[in-house]
């Protein structure tokens, strides 16, 4: 989840009955959707000793503080493992692992019955996902071809907070309503929703 730490284990098994020595360098880095890296957010190397048949968990944290302000709108983490097998002339393995963080949820609540020409209210909530506080918070709400701006105030640390946004469907069927939410230290996590407008 965005925001948070990130937790991997790569698991390294020893399928000989040899002992052996793996050095193992890894790597994470931010990333676009076309694979282009953005910046290193993670280098580390170990070496580990497997027994025959042993198999052993590496433990890796990507903390937050580490990759939030390398983040693209993407949200991708290219996450590298080099497993060398020492003394075997060269025996590399290379693991890689694309992950996409969740964004921040963006709960939208609607009344149970929305029926033409009659003011409707909706509940827009939303969240600062990070452990630190984030302001310049936008909200664009489109709905029936308008798009409104809403200006937010700042918000604390992992807050959620909520607005009512009201509206008048003016015929029946259903309505796309999308949201937008930015801040200044991330923007455009979505939500949305389709209305089923009743016939008055």
């Amino acid at each position: 989840v965005f925001g948070k730490d990130i937790n991997l284990i790569l698991v390294l098994n020893n399928l000989t009955s040899d002992r052996k020595s793996v050095r193992v360098d890894m790597s994470a880095s931010t990333i676009l959707y076309t694979r282009r890296a953005v910046a290193e957010v993670l280098k580390a190397a170990t070496s580990v000793e497997l027994g025959p048949k042993q198999g052993k968990h590496i433990r890796v944290k990507i903390p937050y503080t580490h990759y939030g302000k390398y983040l693209t709108t993407d949200k991708r983490i290219q996450v590298t493992a080099l497993c060398e097998v020492m003394r075997t002339n060269g025996l590399k393995l290379l693991v890689e692992k694309t992950i996409i963080l969740e964004d921040t949820n963006i709960i939208i609540k609607l009344p149970r019955r929305v029926v033409v020409n009659r003011a409707v209210s909706l509940e827009i909530s939303y969240a600062n996902p990070l452990p630190e506080p984030v302001s310049r918070c936008v909200l664009l709400v489109t709905l029936m071809n308008q798009q409104v701006k809403i200006n937010l105030a700042r918000l604390a640390p992992r807050e959620r907070s909520k607005i009512y946004f009201e509206f008048t469907p003016r015929r029946a069927g259903p309505l796309q309503l999308q949201v937008d939410f930015s801040c200044d230290k991330f923007s455009h996590v979505k939500g949305f929703v389709t209305i089923a407008v009743a016939p008055a």
